[in-house]
């Protein structure tokens, strides 16, 4: 795409506590993020997976529940209740003390088979009871993947590698998510949405992303105010492992001994090219190449909470998708 047509990523500077404002001032973005779901998972995946996903929030009693169903029937097409809980995405992210200026600085790639997650990234402004935050999300995404909450942090998910019970791909994808329906635990961009709308300060955040329990592994990035405030949280469902920053992750474990398939490619390429940046990356996007960079890279993301900043490209196809949002 040339650079010179590329469009800006929309600021919503205040949709408060509902996801509902932004499927009706961006239907354009919503639109193409369902036709490419769509297009991925066939019409069927979409129907029998939103089915099971509503059973499996009653049943779990997960607080976020009424918004994705309310958001669900104002689109109206299968697959809004999935991919709320789609978690099928790889990452390479790293958090190190700024390279100018005070704080810790969050680097992050997101990388998704979707076509369109790139094109159709908004930043949205949201308040919860512990302040504001600004999330790099879709219209009709429920959680949080990433987030800047001035003054107080920014986070980040990345999926650690599917378990492995049996020879088959698709049998341990399904033996996975029956793991997860029979788990009352939050998914983990539930949890972190919890936590920006709830803690207000670098230490209540880490103390919540590795204490409550989850309904299935992840991996959290968070930076604080200080130098000294980051760290990657290795979950399982029900333990932790935290690494102090400088850190850096990809796609697989660093201390969790648990067989998985992995997520993406070049997992120790990437997780290598992250840490050698540690904090000296310049503060844009020069540093969003291979291999950190490839065909499925849809968002690029750096924030510092201290100096309440927040810089996010869009990617498609290994090529830039949007403009530079800079807040």
């Amino acid at each position: 795409m040339d650079r010179n047509t590329l469009k800006p990523i929309p600021f919503v500077e205040d949709t408060g506590a509902s996801r509902l404002a932004l499927i009706e001032e961006f239907p354009e973005h919503l639109a193409g993020i369902m036709d490419q779901a769509r297009r991925h998972y066939g019409g069927l995946a979409l129907r029998l997976g939103d089915g099971l996903s509503r059973r499996w929030l009653a049943r779990s009693r997960n607080p976020y529940r009424d918004e994705i169903a309310d958001i669900a029937g104002r689109v109206g097409r299968p697959g809004m209740v999935l991919l709320n809980l789609s978690y099928e995405w790889t990452c390479t992210s790293g958090v190190a003390g700024a390279r100018h200026g005070d704080g810790s600085r969050l680097l992050r790639t997101l990388d998704w088979r979707l076509d369109g997650l790139g094109r159709s990234v908004v930043v949205a402004a949201r308040q919860g009871p512990a302040g504001p935050f600004h999330d790099v999300t879709w219209p009709g995404f429920v959680g949080v993947a990433t987030a800047m909450a001035p003054g107080r942090f920014s986070a980040a998910i990345n999926q650690p590698p599917m378990r492995v019970f049996s020879p088959s791909f698709h049998l341990d994808w399904v033996l996975n998510r029956a793991r997860v329906w029979r788990r009352p635990g939050l998914p983990p961009t539930h949890l972190l949405r919890r936590v920006f709308d709830d803690c207000p300060t670098f230490g209540e955040a880490k103390a919540a992303l590795t204490e409550t329990p989850l309904c299935l592994p992840a991996f959290f990035i968070l930076s604080g105010i200080e130098a000294d405030q980051g760290c990657v949280i290795e979950r399982l469902e029900d333990q932790a492992h935290v690494h102090e920053a400088p850190a850096s992750i990809a796609n697989q474990w660093l201390d969790f001994s648990v067989r998985g398939r992995g997520r993406g490619g070049d997992n120790q390429a990437r997780r290598d090219a992250m840490a050698d940046l540690g904090g000296q990356a310049d503060d844009d996007f020069s540093w969003v190449a291979p291999p950190i960079l490839n065909p499925t890279t849809r968002i690029s993301v750096i924030a510092n909470a201290r100096e309440e900043s927040l810089v996010v490209q869009g990617w498609e196809a290994g090529a830039p998708a949007t403009q530079v949002f800079t807040l």
